[in-house]
Formats: C-alpha cells, structure tokens, sequence
C-alpha cells in the first residue's frame, strides 16, 4: 500500500472476517511502501486491536512489484495470498482460492477478472492491450486478466526467492515457473477509498519491463526494421542506377530527404531497443536491492520475546 490511509478502516472491516472465519492462525503482512501521508501511523493503530495485523515498512517508495516481492518474501504462511488495498479485488475471494488449492492440491490460484466495468474504457482497452501482447510474446501460460491478485504455496514462494532476478515482474515470473496452477473468477470493483497510485506512466513502465524481462522480440524487431531499410535502399540504388543510365538524372531533394528521415529513425528505433536490454544488463550488474526494509513489527516482537525469556531464565 501507498498512501493509503482513506482506505484502511474499509480494508480491515471486510478482510478480518474473511480471515477469522477460516478459524485456522494467519498473518497479514501490510507492506507500507514508503508511504507519505498516515498510512503507518494507521496500521499501527489498527494493529492494537488487531494481533494478527504485521506491519512492514519499506524505507522509500520502491514500486508496486518490489513492495510485493517484500510481502511474499516476509509472509510465513504455508499459503501467501497478495491483494492491493484499495478493495478493487474482493477479500472475500481468498476463502475460495484456499479451497480450490487445497482441493486440487495446487500451488497456485489466480484471481481473474470477469468484468471490468467500473474501470474507463481506457485503462480497459490498455489492459486487453498488454496482456494480448504478453501472451503472445511470453506464451498462453499467462492468464488473461490476471494481475497481482492471487494464492501461492510456500513452495511457490520459496521458487520465487530462489530466482536471480532483483526486480521480478511478478504477474509473468509467476506463470513461468510452470507450478500446478487454477483459477478463481471475479468481478472487478471500484476503489473504495483513495485515489489510483497507477497512472498511465507507470503502466506504460510496467509493460515495458515485462516485454524487456521475458522476450527478445524487440531485438528481432530491430533486425528486421533494418533488414527492410537495406531493401528499401538497395530498390533506390537500383531506380537512382537506371536513372543514371538512362540519362534521365534531375537533382532533387525529396527522396533523399526521405531515405534520411527512414534510416534515421530505424536507426534510433534499434539504438532505443538495444538501449532498453543493456541498461537491464547494467542493472543487473549493480546489483543492488530493490527494496530495504525499514522496520517490521513481527521482528520487535521477536526480539522482545527473545528479551523476555532470558530474563526468566536468568531470574531461575
């Protein structure tokens, strides 16, 4: 979550007894990514009347797949089951998604969006857009409209750590790694509280990372954009050739200044490309982390657990 603090009291009224009726323990991971306004100060105060609340505070905004990553990566449960907080995907669907997992005996379950109608036509258009050309670039095992919403075993969560990758698109490295899989249909609401944290640079990055993170296809774009600049050019040798011949040459400009303008923007086209896969090698190289955690209260807790009993036994 990021700056969320309109929606938390909504959050909680209708994810608790959701979580309280599967009468079995649980942990809920709130991971405040950086937040600037109340969010912090609010789940602590929820978390006085609310135990099972776990607060994890990153210490600057990293993004919404680094925040995730952050959460999976923290959860102890024999299931992981990730939701944004603004209520457009409904709490109440994680009951379900256990119960197919459990039954089937999966290690994951998607939440899939069956109507999107409280979404504009733009942000609907752009989605069928993205995950059109995700499925055709990375493969059919990408569900289609499937976000962040979904179940994961601890086998799961576990695979995913392992992976090398410092900054996982998650929607895709998930499906990837081929684990039994199901799916839990929903009808997508409106936020509840708030406004969106999504806004269309931040999409056009996202889609940018995943096209970059799973397929070469932009490179091979770039081959063939400048395979068909060489035919282009190698036809206007052959008419400026004939020309010549035939004595028929008149000095112009426009077809020079149209064979520039195309190689220079097939140029810049396959310079921009090759651009976007070096600096994710560059990245890569740095290594560094995309997230630090700042403070996470089931680590105070141990520690004061920790204090508390060797006091005891020190007092024997």
């Amino acid at each position: 979550m990021y700056n969320e603090e309109a929606v938390l009291p909504l959050l909680v009224e209708r994810l608790r007894p959701v979580l309280d009726g599967l009468r079995e323990p649980y942990e809920v991971v709130a991971v405040d990514d950086g937040s600037t306004d109340h969010t912090a100060a609010v789940l602590i105060g929820l978390r006085r009347n609310w135990p099972e609340l776990r607060v994890v505070r990153l210490r600057r905004n990293s993004g919404h797949q680094a925040a995730l990553s952050a959460g999976l990566f923290s959860a102890r449960g024999e299931y992981v089951a990730s939701i944004d907080a603004d209520l457009q995907d409904p709490p109440e669907k994680i009951t379900e998604m256990l119960d197919v997992a459990r039954k089937h005996q999966l290690d994951i379950v998607y939440g899939v969006r069956t109507d999107r109608s409280t979404d504009t036509f733009f942000k609907r258009w752009t989605a069928g857009a993205y995950y059109n050309l995700i499925r055709r670039l990375v493969g059919k095992n990408v569900p289609s409209q499937a976000g962040d919403f979904r179940l994961l075993s601890r086998t799961t969560v576990e695979a995913l750590r392992e992976l090398p990758e410092r900054a996982p698109v998650l929607r895709l490295i998930v499906p990837w790694i081929g684990f039994p899989s199901g799916q839990v249909a929903y009808v997508r609401e409106e936020r509840a509280a708030g406004s969106t944290k999504y806004p269309l640079g931040k999409m056009i990055k996202l889609a940018t990372e995943s096209i970059t993170s799973f397929s070469a296809a932009p490179l091979r774009l770039a081959t063939w954009l400048g395979l068909i600049g060489v035919g282009i050019c190698s036809l206007l040798l052959v008419m400026a050739l004939v020309a010549y011949l035939m004595d028929e040459t008149v000095p112009g400009w426009s077809s020079q200044f149209v064979a520039s303008l195309f190689l220079g923007a097939v140029q810049l086209l396959c310079l921009g490309l090759l651009g976007e896969y070096v600096g994710r090698i560059y990245t890569a190289v740095q290594d560094r982390p995309t997230f630090y955690i700042a403070s996470d209260t089931a680590e105070t807790e141990d520690a004061a657990d920790s204090t508390e009993t060797q006091a005891a036994g020190a007092g024997r």
